[in-house]
């Protein structure tokens, strides 16, 4: 689906609110007074309720709300009644489609996106320079009320998930709650797969300029959650198309120095996820297989190494011949190039404490770097036989 550029400058709508919705009947009208209770009188806004057809009648509850309150007010209400349950993105992009006004938000109807952060969204974008405001739960301020750990723990995995991956600034990309201008969709394709619409925009509109705002995300008090296997399996879909997307974008960069460093961040990022296998295998290995803890140590060192040469082998090369001499060749070859990235680590650091008496976190830092940057130099050129600035 794409969005299509506006025929005219000014609209007589200034703000559209999109609000996506699927049995929300014990919150829809609550929501509707909420939102016209905060919008700024001065402000002409629509919200535009998009129904995958709920059985439970939300879309007509909707819809007598606004009968009941529209000579009271010049607040509009619109109502999107889709046929089939097509997914939250493509729920948001409808209603993006539809919408009359020049600035767009996007909220739940479950009051876990407090309507009361709307002025703080509508005035950020206003008064700065940029063109999203995103509702963050992970700013300072931001927080989470009423998820259990598995939840959180599961949201923080997404997260990292889509900054590393995708390459993705703001430190809440899986928000559901934001604000952008509308000019910046234009002409821009959208797959709209899964439940987080911001993330796609984020990725295809590369270069705009972002804010983010705290605000207290508390989970629902009504009616049930949609996360569900489905939901997660939607997520990894949309996670790869991007990453696709994102990877095409990088093949046609002109810029040397761009492509140079986008791959030695992925590199750096595989090392980092590298000392969390590291850890869990040794950890599984000492307790649960009952193995000697240094015995333990060295796998952990193994699996580590190994999942480093297969995720950037695949990730941050983009090599994807795994025929096995070649693979195994370049095994051994990582191998290698890590174990002198070790050495030249320890014997940096035992050279910058003992001879120049520099402190040992100062040492080790400038070791660690000094050796990642080594070992991607060397795995670059020999490994996978790339031009080293390319």
């Amino acid at each position: 689906m794409q969005i299509k550029g506006e025929k005219v400058k000014l609209r007589a709508t200034e703000i559209s609110i999109i609000l996506p919705t699927y049995n929300e009947s014990q919150n829809i009208g609550n929501i509707l007074e909420h939102i016209q209770k905060y919008i700024p009188k001065e402000i002409r806004a629509e919200t535009i309720v998009v129904d995958d057809n709920s059985p439970d009648n939300t879309a007509k509850i909707a819809e007598e709300y606004f009968s009941s309150i529209k000579e009271k007010t010049t607040h509009t209400i619109n109502v999107i009644k889709r046929k089939a349950k097509d997914g939250l993105s493509s729920a948001i992009l409808n209603g993006i489609q539809q919408a009359s006004g020049n600035t767009i938000i996007v909220m739940d109807s479950d009051f876990s996106h407090p309507p009361q952060i709307i002025p703080k969204l509508i005035e950020t974008l206003k008064q700065t320079s940029c063109d999203i405001v995103i509702a963050s739960r992970y700013v300072r301020g931001g927080s989470i009320q009423g998820w259990p750990f598995k939840r959180k723990l599961m949201s923080k995995i997404a997260t990292t998930i889509a900054k590393r991956g995708l390459g993705i600034e703001p430190k809440d990309p899986m928000s559901g709650f934001f604000a952008f201008k509308k000019n910046i969709l234009e002409g821009l394709k959208f797959d709209a797969i899964g439940y987080k619409m911001l993330l796609e925009i984020l990725v295809k509109t590369k270069g705009v300029k972002i804010q983010e705002v705290p605000y207290a995300f508390t989970d629902r008090k009504a009616g049930a959650s949609k996360l569900g296997a489905s939901t997660v399996f939607d997520y990894c879909k949309s996670v790869w198309k991007l990453y696709k997307y994102g990877r095409k974008l990088r093949r046609d960069e002109g810029r040397t120095s761009v492509r140079f460093l986008s791959k030695a961040g992925r590199f750096f990022t595989v090392g980092a996820s590298g000392l969390g296998v590291n850890y869990l295998a040794s950890v599984l290995f000492a307790l649960s297989a009952d193995v000697w803890y240094l015995h333990a140590t060295m796998m952990g060192i193994v699996f580590s190494i190994t999942s480093n040469f297969f995720l950037n082998k695949f990730w941050t090369f983009e090599d994807r011949d795994f025929g096995i001499k070649k693979t195994l060749v370049q095994y051994g070859k990582f191998v290698g190039f890590s174990s002198i990235g070790a050495l030249v680590q320890l014997g940096m650091v035992y050279y910058l404490v003992d001879e120049l008496s520099v402190s040992y976190p100062v040492s080790l830092v400038l070791a660690v770097g000094t050796a990642a940057f080594g070992n991607f130099i060397l795995n670059k050129k020999w490994t996978f036989k790339e031009t080293v600035w390319s």
